[in-house]
């Protein structure tokens, strides 16, 4: 009877993973169908249809995306650079050394999880703005350098390093710096990788703090473009707008696709359930 009921439990958890996988793929399956069809065949799904790339070269002459790319290239290559540091700082630290209150700090860094950064928008505008960086690529990344996941991230994935390799470091001579650079940082390759996607992706469709502190093309990323790209007024049709929302989202889809592997094994070795 027991195993009955698991099997029956376990037919049912993947029926329902499988209906929302495709409840998931609806949209996207539609934004390729509609990026590669002509506008008369964007909604009647004919299985003959004929395939056109026509919508991607109007697009990319319709607005300045090869701008908006670069522009969202520098900034999550900026911030993913910036938090790598950081982060692998803060969570060697955390997991490494035992000070005084290093729990009360920890929680208190953790806090930052909790913490919704729409809550924080019109301080970090204050902020900028006194800066004097108001519609600039180093405007929209500043508020997101330091990361309170990455290091919770980073901080379980150093904790499962064994101390004898540490030990034998130390036995060498290596300095603190050394153990963290030739320990820590190769054995914990793969978590870097799964948090370099989450951070890419998150920051690449990132759209609220953008659009409020950019004003221009010359700083503008991809999401803010493709919103004013598709704003009713610009009476664009939606196979064109397709094709623009498949070319910024397929290097995510992409880097996804080759790094999959590695995202989960980080999750699952960091004891994330």
């Amino acid at each position: 009877m027991k195993t009955w009921i698991s099997g029956t439990g376990q037919a049912v958890e993947t029926v329902g993973a499988w209906m929302l996988g495709v409840l998931w793929l609806l949209p996207v399956i539609f934004a390729f169908w509609s990026a590669f069809h002509p506008a008369e065949f964007s909604t009647s799904f004919e299985l003959f249809a004929p395939l056109t790339l026509d919508n991607f070269a109007r697009a990319w002459s319709y607005a300045p995306f090869p701008r908006y790319l670069m522009n969202t290239f520098v900034l999550v290559t900026l911030i993913l650079g910036a938090q790598f540091i950081l982060c692998t700082l803060a969570a060697y630290g955390f997991a490494r050394f035992d000070f005084f209150g290093s729990n009360v700090v920890f929680a208190l860094v953790l806090l930052q999880l909790m913490i919704m950064p729409e809550v924080l928008l019109v301080e970090n505008y204050r902020t900028i703005s006194s800066l004097g960086l108001l519609d600039t690529i180093p405007a929209m990344g500043l508020p997101y350098m330091a990361s309170a996941f990455g290091i919770f991230l980073l901080r379980q994935s150093f904790k499962t390093i064994p101390k004898e390799l540490v030990e034998a470091a130390q036995v060498e001579g290596v300095s603190a710096v050394g153990i963290l650079w030739k320990v820590y940082v190769p054995l914990a390759r793969s978590t870097y990788i799964a948090y370099g996607l989450v951070s890419v992706s998150y920051h690449w469709n990132n759209f609220l703090w953008p659009l409020v502190v950019t004003s221009s093309v010359n700083s503008r990323p991809l999401t803010v473009g493709l919103a004013i790209f598709g704003a009713p007024e610009s009476g664009v049709d939606w196979s064109i707008i397709t094709a623009a929302t498949v070319m910024t989202m397929s290097p995510l889809l992409v880097a996804f696709i080759l790094f999959q592997r590695q995202f989960v094994q980080s999750f699952m070795h960091s004891g994330i359930k």
